[in-house]
């Protein structure tokens, strides 16, 4: 009977420092797998220092990793999606360069997909060399996202996660370009199970995800997983209408009555304008939100170029 395979998917941009202790920790605990053959799929994401070169000497020497190096860079999100197109495994394994989640935990999630599980999702219990300020905006980002859409994303789960072969089928059978992983394999359904670890720091140099590409994840995540944004735009419009019914009836009855108003100075009129102009412009960003994604999608531009393959 043949083996399954193992595909690791490991996005990588300007991970020189950590290219070789990470192919070394992974290429580890693979090894000392039995009953499984497996693949290494590192993803080269644009890298402007040496991180492909480095990957293309292990390469030379080792013919289970495999190459995949755009032709600029594109992000991780589309890093991680073309791994899962191009990976031939039965079992799926998506973890980050930088060694904050760690390889040695493979050995466990295998045992709970053996269970029956279809996803195992990493989940951090404690997050080393990350600000109290990203910890509480993650967990916050969380807390909006889970109210707001339609299906639960577990709470502190990243991108280090197993995957199988069914499951990520799915996932490459939808055409959106704009993806938010993690929210397509809650939505994919599946039998999914957690397990805790704590996240190290990283083992060398400096986080990938700015705080503009942290933001942008998020507005993904929101927009491609619910339109409730949208109908808190027809909330605020029908609230702003309710207030400005009620300051009409107010200024009238003053008036009619002679009582002195603060109606009747610039400052109150100002203050009106400002308020409603803010609700006007912040109901055309979360809509022109939409419409920018709408556009992405109708262009059917390729949501990565590759450039090189190796070993595939």
């Amino acid at each position: 009977m043949k083996n399954k395979t193992i595909s690791v998917i490991i996005p990588m941009y300007n991970e020189q420092e950590v290219v070789k202790i990470c192919y070394n920790r992974v290429k580890k605990v693979l090894d000392s797998i039995s009953g499984y053959d497996y693949e290494i799929i590192c993803i080269n994401d644009g890298s402007k220092d040496d991180t492909f070169n480095i990957l293309q000497e292990i390469s030379n020497e080792d013919k289970k990793l495999k190459i995949i190096s755009f032709s600029r860079n594109f992000g991780h999100q589309p890093a991680v999606s073309s791994g899962l197109k191009l990976s031939c495994g039965d079992i799926i394994i998506v973890i980050d360069a930088d060694m904050q989640d760690p390889p040695e935990l493979i050995i466990d999630m295998l045992k709970l997909y053996e269970q029956g599980n279809s996803v195992v999702y990493a989940q951090r219990t404690v997050r080393k060399g990350e600000s109290k300020l990203k910890t509480y905006t993650a967990k916050l980002f969380y807390m909006l996202i889970n109210k707001i859409s339609d299906i639960n994303i577990p709470m502190d789960a990243g991108d280090f996660r197993l995957l199988g072969r069914d499951v990520v089928n799915v996932i490459n059978s939808m055409p959106e370009r704009n993806k938010y992983l993690r929210g397509l394999y809650s939505y994919a359904g599946f039998k999914q199970a957690p397990i805790e670890y704590e996240r190290d720091k990283r083992y060398a140099g400096k986080t990938k995800y700015t705080l503009k590409k942290m933001i942008k994840l998020a507005l993904d995540g929101i927009i491609s997983l619910s339109t409730k944004p949208l109908k808190i735009v027809g909330f605020l419009g029908f609230t702003s209408v309710v207030i400005s019914l009620c300051i009409i009836i107010y200024a009238i009855l003053s008036y009619i009555i002679k009582a002195d108003n603060i109606l009747s100075g610039w400052t109150s009129m100002i203050l009106i304008i400002v308020f409603f102009g803010g609700v006007q412009l912040i109901s055309l960003w979360i809509i022109s939100e939409y419409i920018a994604r709408i556009y992405d999608e109708t262009k059917r531009r390729p949501e990565y170029i590759i450039e090189k393959k190796i070993n595939l």
